[in-house]
């Protein structure tokens, strides 16, 4: 992906926080690249060079900024991305894909070759897919040795490093110093703790209210400042709590020291569910030139479209969603993960019950999902949808092909395309999902659904925004 070095000067100069996470830049007489809003005195404009990612400026010799810190800079709207490949194997690769795995495991994954997978990466981001994952742990490390107390090996392996010596040695040859010498001050706060920065503005309460509505009971609860939920991923358990940073543009996330293994998956699920990668700014400019929605966009500026940290967990609730209130679906999803979910102790008695998982609703008949009060129908699709992601026949998670995703889904019996839609629109991250049959957006926008589905395609391809904002001018 080609950049234009002049908007880019003029991005640094400015100090654009709309570009932040967009491109790095690096300085030749210093051999170090930093995120565009550094408040480091900008260097002379020849000796500026711009790259797409911190992996392809670390591959061209330069070292992370002390001051701006890259590890911190928002990530990419799917979009964003030139290809959808690409920004699935950047998701793949944030969930440490290939920590233990190969590219040739992550390719398959995707649905592609290894060697087509490397060369897309390779086309757009100037890095192979191992160097793009080097680049990943050394900055998530580089995150921890920052924020967090834990020890260096401790720190090793929730990056993904499969040994201390491996992390001492690439941590040298890439960035000239030990590890110890980045750690944190004293200061640093007990547990485990970390900051993701977002380009602003955010709707944090609008977003902190659409959670609180829809949160399974047991496995997630919102109030008017946090957002808190259990945690299962490999063989760790725990919590994570997220609220919003009072001195900058980030969330404070606080997970249970039981989360350090895999930490970093965390982080890029809390990503995803709050959609921190949104460039609200491109966002509404699109949006206030339509009529109806100019009003709300208005009023709420940065409203997000709220993911999912779980996406099996997302498309149960989609389900159980047909054709109920917001308040009945969230009475049967509190069943489903009472019955179905394993119990966990935590610091707060709400959350009890980790979200159950697809490979544990396989082996579930729908007549024992129907026993919760949940209709025939709706039974046997749950029970279809687990079986098909189990085999890898849907992907809700970071898949390549979105269009492909939705067939799939819509192919599965009670599936149509509204929750299709609705899950690619949270599940998948999907900006662009539209559920134009859904009742509550043809009443906001006062027309038809064949008239909707015409009046979106000015939209795009934030049409997963614009249907929030419908949402919400009907205080929804």
């Amino acid at each position: 992906m080609e950049l234009n070095s002049d908007a880019c000067f003029r991005a640094v100069r400015a100090r654009d926080r709309r570009f932040d996470g967009r491109f790095f830049v690096a300085i030749t007489s210093t051999r170090i690249y930093c995120r565009p809003i550094c408040p480091a005195r900008p260097a002379k404009r020849e000796n500026m060079r711009f790259y797409t990612s911190a992996a392809a400026a670390e591959g061209a010799g330069f070292r992370p900024c002390l001051r701006c810190r890259p590890e911190r800079a928002p990530g990419l709207a799917s979009v964003d991305a030139v290809s959808r490949l690409v920004g699935a194997a950047i998701a793949g690769i944030e969930e440490h894909a290939l920590s233990s795995a190969r590219v040739g495991e992550l390719a398959a994954s995707l649905g592609v070759s290894d060697r087509h997978l490397r060369r897309v990466t390779e086309s757009e981001l100037g890095v192979s897919p191992i160097e793009l994952a080097q680049t990943q742990r050394l900055l998530l490390a580089k995150r921890l040795l920052g924020d967090t107390r834990l020890s260096q090996t401790e720190i090793a392996f929730a990056s993904g490093f499969g040994s201390v010596r491996r992390f001492n040695a690439l941590f040298k040859s890439r960035y000239g110093l030990s590890p110890r010498a980045l750690r944190g001050s004293a200061s640093a706060a007990e547990g485990l703790h970390c900051q993701l920065e977002f380009r602003p503005p955010l709707a944090w309460r609008s977003l902190l209210d659409y959670l609180r509505l829809r949160a399974t009971p047991g496995v997630e609860i919102a109030d008017e400042t946090h957002y808190r939920r259990t945690v299962s991923i490999d063989d760790a358990q725990g919590w994570i709590a997220v609220s919003l940073g009072k001195k900058s543009n980030a969330l404070n996330v606080e997970l249970s020291p039981s989360l350090a293994p895999v930490v970093g998956a965390v982080i890029a699920r809390v990503k995803r569910l709050f959609d921190l990668g949104a460039s609200p700014d491109a966002v509404s400019t699109l949006l206030l030139q339509d009529s109806t929605l100019a009003p709300v966009v208005r009023r709420i500026p940065g409203l997000r479209v709220a993911g999912s940290f779980d996406g099996f967990e997302l498309a149960v609730r989609a389900v159980l969603g047909q054709q109920v209130s917001v308040k009945g679906a969230t009475t049967l999803a509190g069943r489903w993960a009472q019955v179905f979910g394993v119990p966990i102790a935590t610091p707060y008695p709400e959350l009890n019950r980790l979200t159950p998982t697809a490979q544990r609703m396989a082996s579930v008949t729908a007549d024992e999902i129907a026993a919760l009060g949940i209709i025939g129908a709706r039974a046997k699709c749950l029970a279809l949808l687990a079986r098909a992601i189990l085999d890898r026949k849907i992907a809700l998670t970071f898949a390549p092909n979105v269009e492909e995703q939705i067939e799939a889904l819509m192919s599965l019996p009670g599936i149509g395309p509204w929750t299709a839609q609705y899950i690619a629109m949270r599940a998948l991250n999907w900006p662009d999902a539209f559920p134009s049959g859904d009742l509550m957006l043809i009443r906001a926008a006062n027309t038809t659904q064949r008239q909707l589905e015409k009046r979106s395609q000015a939209w795009r391809p934030w049409r997963s925004y614009a249907t929030h904002y419908l949402w919400q001018s009907l205080g929804t």
